[in-house]
C-alpha cells in the first residue's frame, strides 16, 4: 500500500495525471492473472494475451 500512496503522491504533485489510468489498467490486469490461475478459467485469460 505504500507504494501506491507514494505513487498517488508524484502523480498529484507532478500534475501527471495521464499516469493514473495506465497503472488502473495494469494493476486490474495483475489482479485478474493472479485471481485466475487456479481457475478453470484460465485457459480463456491467457488467450486473450
Amino acid at each position: 500500500m505504500e507504494l501506491l500512496k507514494d505513487l498517488w503522491m508524484f502523480i498529484k504533485e507532478r500534475k501527471k495525471f495521464w499516469l493514473a489510468p495506465t497503472i488502473i489498467v495494469l494493476v486490474l490486469i495483475g489482479l485478474l492473472v493472479v485471481f485466475s490461475a487456479g481457475s478453470s478459467v484460465a485457459p480463456f485469460i491467457y488467450s486473450l494475451f
